[in-house]
């Protein structure tokens, strides 16, 4: 066998040797053993297995200690004075060679007993592989050099829809790793002993530590690490973005002596096109209209790929996952707006703001924008008042009984800001949660009492901040003018009180859309309002409110002089008075009420996502994966930081625990202008 024999521990990759390169051109043609022929024994498994795991640990040590942008160390090539393998010509791209035979493997045999543990090292030495991405910078440049995970985006479209295709089914299916097939005889042929069995017990036992670890652990992410793994190569693939420089010339120069210009662009991920183009297997459009697709089509069971993510939204990889489907795949997008038990999606994702002190920053933000995402579909936002909670276990404030999903989408958003508005140290977030309630609420249907007070307490709490905010500012101001002391005024004081000002006008325009379209079916909003109604009188003639705050001082007027017309004996109860209100309610025309535009607030990325997704997506695949990558080589995201997450804290600008500045989202408030 053409190989090169490790027999020296002093054994090492340099440009005589080009060890690595023939370990991998040997790995490849032992995955195509496995692949390319029928009843393939157990021993071509057993050399692929050997061969997976010793590329990764030599991959992985070469790429952690590399000293050069472009990974001179690996010599992925042949010496040309070098005898050249059969099956192999001296021209081939050894990275090509390898990612081909890898993806083709992972894409075409499934999991099976035999093959567990072969796909389940391919994914970590694809993880290796394609960890070059961790040594570059957040932002991706034209002089980034990553030599597998490009050769993964060339491949032919066909295999890129099967890697797509078999990467979810592993998650959808979740295939077991039994124990038994954890012998140490897998590592050996036939009576010859193994690679592993060749090294010293030290050795071996370094070697052997992933499979045991993950045979003993009884944590979900560690019992079935393929499942997981084929997830975080999945979020790694699609959220890739190469980079290209190109050389123009500036056409509005028509001289000969004019200079070319360069521009760099990202060129297209097919992965990223294949799930964006992933279909339902049970229902497929383009069958139906005769459309045409660019890009690999991938067939998916978009039942049980919903149920599964319901599951398991509790996992912060599943909400990437989630977030990538909802936001690129209109299909999906559009499947999952017509089930309806939306419950099994979203009762997890509330349950996680819910528990936001123990999540990340970024989860909480792709939490938000999915539900941003959601409710920019009118029927989406009806069909969450319609579906009726007898319980909701996980909420300890009170007892939610018999309540909407819609009225608890409600109450978590607006929990969700006031967890976090003392500070207020990230605007995305709150503009996020009032955004998403903005377009929830013209189709608001019988919102909860407990819902409407939590609403007008949020009014209540934004003003008081605005209020508090705008004296501080008048104060600062005089003491500026009449003591020269205005240099103690904060900078981003002027700031801030403007962001106030927009959050009340969305509270304001919240409450008058569902008193204008939706008065008569929400009754409690209007007890709420009739009960709190002294919070708005400080801004009735506020040049900035006073507009908005007409219909509900209207409404008030109306609701008021019906409840001083009505003759009660004794004291007026809480049952008594919404009683009025519902049969006045009937009544209820709408005069004099001043129609607004609706707010409807849609979700758009950034104009560069890539430098918060793809540190993002390693940090997810680091913290779950068995491999361990030296933090000090590390340059796409920061991890000298203290382990201890806090969350939108005092320290929420700064990097915490690898926590990124940059958010995916951007949302436009001129309009409120």
């Amino acid at each position: 066998m053409w190989l090169v024999t490790l027999k020296c521990p002093s054994a090492q990759n340099n440009c005589y040797t080009r060890h690595l390169s023939k370990i991998l051109i040997h790995l490849a043609w032992c995955l195509q053993e496995c692949f390319s022929t029928s009843g393939v024994p157990p021993s071509s498994y057993m050399k692929a297995i050997n061969a997976t795991y010793i590329s990764s640990v030599f991959l992985k040590y070469l790429i952690e200690n590399a000293k050069t942008d472009t990974f001179e160390e690996l010599y992925l090539s042949l010496d040309q004075s070098e005898a050249v393998p059969s099956n192999f010509s001296q021209d081939e791209n050894i990275g090509s060679l390898v990612m081909r035979s890898a993806l083709s493997f992972i894409g075409k045999v499934d999991v099976s007993p035999k093959t567990y543990l072969l796909h389940h090292e391919l994914l970590n030495f694809m993880l290796v592989a394609m960890s070059t991405q961790l040594l570059s910078g957040p932002s991706p440049e034209p002089k980034d050099f990553h030599p597998f995970i490009d050769a993964a985006m060339v491949q032919e479209t066909s295999l890129v829809g099967l890697v797509v295709r078999k990467l979810l089914f592993n998650y959808i299916s979740r295939p077991r790793f039994t124990s038994n097939a954890a012998s140490y005889d897998t590592f050996s042929e036939g009576n010859q002993p193994g690679v592993l069995q060749r090294v010293s017990s030290a050795a071996a036992s370094f070697v052997l530590l992933p499979f045991s670890f993950f045979v003993s652990s009884s944590g979900e992410a560690t019992r079935n690490p393929l499942v997981y793994n084929s997830l975080h190569v999945l979020l790694i693939l699609i959220h890739y973005r190469k980079c290209v420089l190109e050389t123009v010339k500036d056409r509005s120069d028509d001289s000969a002596s004019s200079l070319p210009k360069e521009n760099s662009y990202f060129s297209e991920n097919p992965y990223c096109k294949a799930l964006e183009n992933a279909k339902d297997v049970d229902f497929d459009r383009i069958d139906i209209e005769g459309n045409a697709h660019s890009g690999p089509l991938v067939r998916l069971p978009f039942a049980s790929l919903f149920d599964t993510l319901g599951m398991y939204l509790a996992d912060e990889t599943a909400v990437l996952l989630l977030y990538s489907l909802v936001h690129g795949n209109s299909d999906f997008l559009e499947y999952v707006l017509v089930r309806t038990d939306l419950d099994t999606l979203l009762m997890p994702l509330l349950e996680t703001l819910y528990n936001a002190p123990k999540r990340s920053s970024n989860q909480i933000y792709m939490v938000l924008i999915i539900l941003l995402i959601l409710s920019q579909d009118s029927s989406f936002n009806a069909s969450i008042h319609k579906l009726i909670l007898p319980s909701v276990p996980w909420y300890q404030e009170r007892l939610l009984h018999q309540t909407s999903l819609g009225s608890l989408m409600v109450i978590i958003l607006i929990r969700t800001v006031k967890y976090n508005l003392s500070k207020l140290r990230d605007v995305y977030l709150h503009t996020n949660c009032l955004a998403t309630l903005a377009n929830m609420a013209p189709h608001v249907h019988r919102l909860s009492a407990y819902a409407s007070q939590r609403l007008v307490s949020l009014f209540d709490m934004l003003s008081r901040k605005y209020s508090k905010l705008a004296e501080l500012k008048s104060n600062k101001i005089q003491i500026g003018n009449g003591e020269s002391r205005g240099d103690n005024l904060p900078e981003d004081m002027s700031t801030e009180l403007h962001i106030y000002t927009d959050f009340l006008r969305i509270v304001l325009e919240i409450l008058n859309a569902i008193l204008t379209y939706a008065l008569p079916r929400n009754p409690e909003v209007v007890y709420a309002i009739m009960h709190r109604q002294e919070v708005f009188q400080p801004y009735k003639n506020h040049p900035r409110f006073n507009e908005l705050l007409e219909n509900i001082f209207n409404v008030l007027d109306f609701f008021n002089s019906r409840m001083d017309a009505q003759r009660t004996d004794g004291e007026w109860s809480v049952e008594k008075v919404l009683q009025v209100i519902i049969i006045n309610c009937r009544s209820w025309r709408g005069e004099g009420m001043k129609m607004f535009t609706q707010l409807h607030f849609t979700y758009e990325q950034e104009s560069h996502p890539e430098e918060f997704f793809i540190p993002y997506v390693w940090q997810l695949a680091l913290s779950r994966s068995v491999i361990s990558f030296d933090p000090s080589s590390i340059n796409l995201f920061p991890v000298d930081q203290p382990a201890e997450d806090n969350y939108l804290g005092e320290e929420a600008d700064k990097h915490q625990n690898g926590e990124l500045n940059r958010h995916p989202v951007r949302i436009d408030l001129s309009e409120l202008q």
